[in-house]
Formats: C-alpha cells, sequence, structure tokens
C-alpha cells in the first residue's frame, strides 16, 4: 500500500487493508461517551488499548457531542495516549466535524496521521484552505463526497465529487494522490424505501472507478452505516458489514472505519444466508431487502411478548380477536389484507372516524416505535407500517370529510429542514416518508437551510409543527439558533429535533430554554408521528406541554457536568507512587 502513516510505529506498507478501530468515537459508542463525560480517562484508553490489540492498524478518536468541550476533550486524550506506547503506535485518525478540533489535534499528536473529513460542502476556497492547512501539518486526509449541493448518494454523483476534489487537491494545491483517501458515503440499505436500495452497489461501483481513474488515491467507509435498518440484531449487521467488506476490498477499497472485535467473518456465514446478503448488496431489488428482512426477523431474538404478537399473526382472520387488536396487529406486520373490513367495523363502533387514528391506530403506532426501539422491529418494517397507516388514512378520508371535521383529512402541517452546516438528509428523508404515510402535509425544505429561511418559511406556510434535523455536532448549535428566531417572529409550534448528534440532556440543556413553545427530541422515525399528536390536539396539548417541561426540567437538575477544580486542588489531588 503506497501510504505513509505512523504513530511511533510506521504502518505497514504491505498490508493491503487498513481496518480503522470505531470505539473511541463518542458519536458511535455510547461507554466511550459516559467514560469521557465521567472523566474516566484510564477505562476509556484501555477501549482504544484493546482495539489495537484486535489488531486495529489505525485508532479513530471523535470528540463531537453537545455537551461535551470537544476541543478540550480532544487535545487532553491524544496526549494521554501519547503518553502509552501499546496504543500510540499506531496512527490517529483525528475525526471531527469541527475544524478547530482538527487544527488544535494537529498541534498535538504524533507521526503522520489522518484528519477525518474535509469536503466541499463549503466550497472550494474552504476545501482548498483545509486541505493545505493539513498538508502543511504533515498529516493525509479523507475526503467525504460531499458538496454545495448536499451528499452524494447516486453512483454518477459520486464519481462527479470524487473527480472533482481530486483535480483541485492535486492539480491545484500539489496534494500526493497518496495521501487522500475518498469516502463516497456508506449508506443503509435495505430501508424500505425503495431509493435507498442500490445504495450499497453505487458504492461499491464507485471504489472500482477511482481505483480506475484517481490514481494513488485511497477509499475508506464507516461500515456500521450500512446495516442501520437492522440494529438489534448483531449478527445480521456483522454478516452485512463482512461480505460488504470483501467485496470492497476486491474492488480496491483499502481502509474501513470498523470494529475490530466483530465475531462474524466472511468464512463464518453459511451459505443461504451469504445468498441473501449478496442479493441485497450486489443485486438490489424490493424483492432482496424484503428477503434479508425476513432472515432477520426470523433469526432476532425475541422475547415472550413477540412471541405473542407471532401467534396473533397466525390467526390475524380470527373474529374472536378484538378489533383494536387486529388493527395494532396488521400494523405491525405491515399488511392491508382485510384492513378495509375491521375500518368498517371500527366506524359502527366509534363515533368519529378521526377517533379510529387517533385511537387503536395510534396505539398500534406507538406500539411499533416500542418494538423498533427495542430492537425487536427493523426499519424496513417501520416503514412498511407507515404504509399500512396511510391505507387505514385514506379509506377513512371521506368519512371524516362527510363528518367535515376541523382540518379535513389533513393530520396536520409540519415543516422539515436539514439545519445549515449540514448536507445529511437520509434520516429527515425516512421522517417526511413515515409522517406523510400517516396523513400529515410534509413541506421539507432541504439541506443545508438558514435560520432566516426556516423562519420564513415557517411565516409563510404556518405549519403545525416544525422538524428539525442534523446529524453533525456544529448542527446542534444551529439548532439552538433556529428556534432563538422563531421565538422572537412568535413562533411557538411544537419543535421536533433529531438527528445522530442530538439527544433528549442536550435537547432539554440547550435547546429548549431557548424557544418559547416545546421541543421533542426523536430518537428515530417511528416515534414522530406518535409523540407530536398530543402537542397538536387541542384536547390534550396544555397536559402534553406540562408534562415535557417537567420532564425536561428534571433532566436540567439531575445533569451533574464534570466539575473543573483549580490547579492547586488539582496538585493536592495527583496519586502518591511512594
Amino acid at each position: 500500500m503506497q501510504i505513509n502513516l505512523c504513530g511511533l510505529e510506521p504502518l505497514d506498507q504491505n498490508a493491503s487493508f487498513v481496518g480503522v478501530g470505531e470505539r473511541c468515537n463518542v458519536a458511535g459508542s455510547r461507554k466511550f461517551l459516559r467514560l469521557i463525560s465521567e472523566g474516566n480517562y484510564d477505562e476509556a484508553l484501555q477501549i482504544a488499548r484493546q482495539q489495537v490489540r484486535d489488531d486495529a492498524m489505525v485508532i479513530d478518536i471523535n470528540m463531537d457531542d453537545g455537551l461535551l468541550n470537544a476541543r478540550k476533550e480532544m487535545v487532553h486524550f491524544l496526549k494521554l495516549i501519547a503518553s502509552e506506547p501499546d496504543i500510540c503506535r499506531v496512527p490517529m485518525m483525528i475525526d471531527s466535524s469541527d475544524w478547530q478540533v482538527i487544527s488544535d489535534a494537529l498541534k498535538c499528536v504524533q507521526g503522520k496521521s489522518i484528519v477525518n473529513s474535509i469536503s466541499l460542502k463549503e466550497g472550494e476556497n474552504i476545501f482548498l484552505a483545509h486541505a493545505k492547512e493539513i498538508q502543511r501539518m504533515g498529516a493525509a486526509m479523507v475526503v467525504m463526497a460531499f458538496d454545495e449541493q448536499g451528499q452524494a448518494t447516486t453512483y454518477e454523483r459520486r464519481i462527479e465529487i470524487c473527480e472533482r476534489a481530486y483535480k483541485l487537491l492535486v492539480d491545484r494545491v500539489g496534494i500526493h494522490p497518496e495521501d487522500i483517501i475518498f469516502d463516497p458515503n456508506v449508506l443503509s440499505v435495505a430501508t424500505g424505501i425503495a431509493e435507498h436500495d442500490s445504495y450499497a452497489w453505487d458504492f461499491l461501483r464507485t471504489v472500482e472507478w477511482i481505483k480506475n481513474n484517481l490514481p494513488g488515491a485511497h477509499i475508506s467507509g464507516g461500515i456500521s452505516n450500512l446495516s442501520f435498518s437492522f440494529r438489534g440484531n448483531n449478527y445480521i449487521r456483522e454478516a452485512m458489514h463482512a461480505v460488504f467488506l470483501y467485496e470492497g476490498i476486491k474492488r480496491g477499497m483499502d481502509f474501513a472505519i470498523v470494529n475490530p472485535s466483530a465475531k462474524v467473518t466472511y468464512a463464518d456465514i453459511p451459505k443461504h444466508h451469504l445468498q441473501v446478503i449478496e442479493e441485497v448488496l450486489l443485486r438490489p431489488s424490493a424483492q432482496a431487502s424484503e428477503a434479508l428482512i425476513m432472515l432477520a426477523t426470523e433469526l432476532n431474538q425475541t422475547d415472550l411478548k413477540t412471541k405473542e404478537t407471532a401467534s396473533l399473526a397466525s390467526s390475524d382472520t380470527d373474529s374472536s380477536i378484538p378489533l383494536e387488536e387486529r388493527l395494532a396487529q396488521k400494523l405491525q406486520q405491515g399488511t392491508i389484507e382485510g384492513l378495509e373490513a375491521d375500518i368498517e367495523e371500527a366506524l359502527q363502533k366509534y363515533p368519529r372516524a378521526v377517533d379510529i387514528i387517533e385511537g387503536p391506530l395510534m396505539v398500534g403506532m406507538n406500539k411499533v416505535g416500542q418494538l423498533f426501539g427495542e430492537g425487536k422491529m427493523f426499519l424496513p418494517q417501520v416503514v412498511k407500517t407507515a404504509r399500512t397507516m396511510k391505507h387505514a388514512v385514506s379509506i377513512l378520508q371521506p368519512y371524516i370529510e362527510a363528518q367535515k371535521l376541523e382540518g379535513s383529512a389533513s393530520a396536520g402541517k409540519v415543516l422539515l429542514a436539514t439545519v445549515k452546516g449540514d448536507v445529511h438528509d437520509i434520516g429527515k428523508n425516512i421522517v417526511s416518508v413515515v409522517m406523510a404515510c400517516n396523513g400529515y402535509e410534509i413541506i421539507d425544505l432541504g439541506v443545508m437551510v438558514s435560520a432566516e429561511q426556516i423562519v420564513s418559511a415557517a411565516l409563510e406556510h404556518k405549519p403545525d409543527a416544525i422538524g428539525l434535523s442534523g446529524l453533525i455536532t456544529p448542527s446542534l448549535s444551529e439548532m439552538v439558533e433556529v428556534v432563538s428566531k422563531l421565538s422572537q417572529v412568535g413562533i411557538s409550534v411544537p419543535v421536533m429535533i433529531g438527528g445522530a448528534t442530538t439527544s433528549a440532556l442536550h435537547t432539554a440543556l440547550k435547546i429548549a430554554p431557548a424557544y418559547a413553545g416545546p421541543v421533542l427530541w426523536l430518537k428515530d422515525a417511528s416515534q414522530n408521528c406518535p409523540q407530536l399528536v398530543p402537542f397538536i390536539n387541542p384536547e390534550t396539548k396544555d397536559a402534553a406541554i406540562i408534562k415535557l417541561y417537567q420532564e425536561q426540567d428534571s433532566l436540567r437538575k439531575s445533569y451533574q457536568p464534570q466539575p473543573i477544580v483549580s490547579l492547586e486542588e488539582a496538585r493536592l489531588n495527583k496519586p502518591n507512587f511512594f
């Protein structure tokens, strides 16, 4: 491999593939985040040490969290690593979406490291300025397949951005091609949304194209993103990763951020399982995704409740099952068979058609959200559930209109946006699909949307709720800016917060106090609809807001940040070895 990286020791140039350990990342490891938050650096170092023992050739370090001082924690942890020869013998990957964190880290890491990452999302001038500084500091660089238009998701967009970045770096700045590591975006497959089916295959095609057309450049990716749809089933996730890596390495992929202690290898995968996974990755189709979902469901460990659900599913036409259970069951299965008859029966039982939506159907959706959160349902199944809900709403729509209920057949109007500085929109798009299937009118502003644009759209469209999405840590402060500006113009509708770096605690501490209305943190796409309903229903709105404020106030009171002591006090607490 033609890339010069080193910690205390140089990277093995005979290696054809470099596994980058992923566990020292506060965004990807709850344990590591907890240890850093508690100041338990000795145990955090053990995580880094174990990855090296598990043959990670590079260690990824990421401190991007809304409740951490990322610059301080990154520098402190790298300095600790520098005093641990068994860890710092391997190169470090400095991983942050905040340039100041990267800049500070480069000044204290030894050897030749990797910066993860830079991109064209803020334009060529900033991209080249960052590349020059990385070059000056003697590091290699990961280049993400983003540009001013957003994240590349198709084969054509991936190669377009990578080729443009390569020419800028090599021809204009004089970066050695060997110091460029392209990350063409590993994205989740088998989500239940058709346009996502080809994400893995397009990535693999891009790997081959880069190897053949951008000489000297390397290719990497964050492998765990691939299998997000199947969280809760570690075997399926690790098997997907093993097959994806096998196919990627064959085509020229020479880096990847992985879990070095993963237990499933390519050779371990039974032939039938291998065929199902290969179909999803190499010959994508709705049928291939469905087969993988079925396999994951068969293999998923279930408790007594899910076994009871399965027994109900075997007799879903049994009229002895209560109506509400039959409706909930159809939502969990994502089926419309017999749904119309059940809706007709419900119309005889409930005085208003809308009561069926707000009653048994939403109870069913809540159950789906619970099962998804417990890892007992997968994302594609949630999307199927949403489509069943949409079908139920379409059956009820004429009755709702005939009864002339407020707001006609719409469940409400929702404004969605990925905030300024962030080009990720996969999660937001899933939310859009799920909410639209539940009868909401969606106004999607896209990615990199400024606070001013969101406020303007909110004033124009007068939505019942606003959804803000962001994957990277700088998005968190941008969300605070957005809700502050919304408050300034008198907007107080519910705001939903979602994205990988968001949390209930950060929402309570930083975002909610800056807004005049309720701010809800949503862990995943399945929760938006059931959690939003009480806040836009006039009969339950006040009670829901009071309960939310009490919960967030409790979170704020329970938060105990790591105390900062004086230098004198710290010296008094030093260890005494004699």
